[in-house]
């Protein structure tokens, strides 16, 4: 059991489930793991052994999508460890991302399927609308025009949603979500859903807290969920000259404070304040090692310090698709 040291507005219930990890109650009563694996930039000959380790040292939590180009192997690990009887299909809670050139209606159902066919799965736990600006439909997962630009399409993300919903009512998922959206796309969601998401998955660590958007999200019943916690240091797009957040002072110091590494204390970090995060690695000692985050707390001090490293929403963020600006959706214009 945690407490949210940040002093949050949040009522998030936590509970312990087997090997000890907590979970997040979602506003469907729906509940997932407070700690799960990140899949985004594990290679295909990588993803499987990486999935695999996560299941032995008890990861219960995978997180998807079907752009990542890996889920035909994330779905052979879970396979394998569900026929060594380390895990049944009920004890995991699987994510995954409908990608932007699905948004078109009439594409939402085979996105779906084609994820369910890869990860060999009748249904999943969770799946979010990956952006909530669309791409050009029905070619390459990043469409390009004449002039090398974003190839974009006018596809409403209301409509996209309508589709989503129905998911759910078919069985095949059992929570429905969003990824990257804004306050205000969030509420315009809120303002025309018969199903309102149960996550709003987005990019946090002490440069970009979030805190707004985690309070506001709250108050709506919907819990934030957390991609790159650790500054993503692999993304492919990092320059030579930026900072990496694992070598950030702060985080080194408090983690030497408690005898853990960076990586545990921003983990750690998210998890105090009652937010479900995942973090990646395709190494086995990396992945059992970044399980370890039960073990020791951080003091109101050391949240208040990780706090103080907030940047603002855009010397903060990492992952900006700034690819994507020029499309009316494109979700960082706003504050939060």
């Amino acid at each position: 059991m945690f407490r949210d040291t940040t002093a949050s507005t949040s009522s998030h219930h936590l509970t312990s489930t087997a090997m000890a990890v907590p979970t997040v109650k979602f506003n469907n009563g729906k509940e997932i793991p407070i700690l799960g694996l990140g899949t985004w930039k594990s290679k295909p000959g990588e993803v499987c052994d990486a999935v695999k380790w996560a299941i032995d040292a008890g990861y219960r939590h995978i997180d998807c999508a079907l752009v990542y180009g890996n889920e035909p192997e994330v779905g052979e690990a879970i396979a394998t460890k569900i026929a060594e009887g380390v895990v049944k299909r009920e004890d995991l809670f699987i994510t995954s991302k409908l990608w932007n050139t699905y948004h078109r209606p009439d594409l939402v159902q085979k996105g779906l399927n084609q994820t369910l066919k890869d990860l060999r799965l009748d249904y999943l736990d969770l799946y979010l609308v990956h952006w909530p600006f669309a791409f050009k439909e029905e070619g390459e997962n990043f469409p390009v025009e004449a002039d090398g630009s974003v190839a974009f399409s006018d596809v409403d993300y209301l409509d996209t949603w309508k589709e989503m919903e129905k998911t759910v009512e078919s069985g095949k998922v059992r929570s429905i979500g969003i990824s990257n959206f804004n306050k205000e796309q969030t509420q315009r969601l809120l303002d025309n859903c018969k199903i309102k998401p149960v996550t709003n998955q987005i990019e946090s660590h002490p440069w970009l807290n979030q805190n707004a958007l985690k309070e506001w999200s709250a108050s709506k019943g919907i819990v934030l969920t957390v991609y790159s916690p650790l500054g993503s240091p692999d993304r492919p797009f990092a320059k030579p000259d930026d900072p990496v957040l694992l070598d950030e002072p702060v985080v080194k110091k408090i983690a030497e404070k408690h005898g853990k590494g960076p990586g545990h204390v921003l983990i750690r970090y998210q998890i105090q304040r009652g937010l479900p995060v995942f973090p990646k690695s395709v190494n086995q000692k990396r992945i059992q090692s970044n399980f370890n985050v039960f073990d020791f707390e951080l003091t109101k001090e050391d949240m208040e310090a990780l706090q103080g490293l907030e940047k603002g929403n855009v010397k903060g963020r990492c992952v900006p698709y700034d690819d994507a600006k020029k499309h009316k959706y494109w979700p960082f214009h706003a504050d939060f």
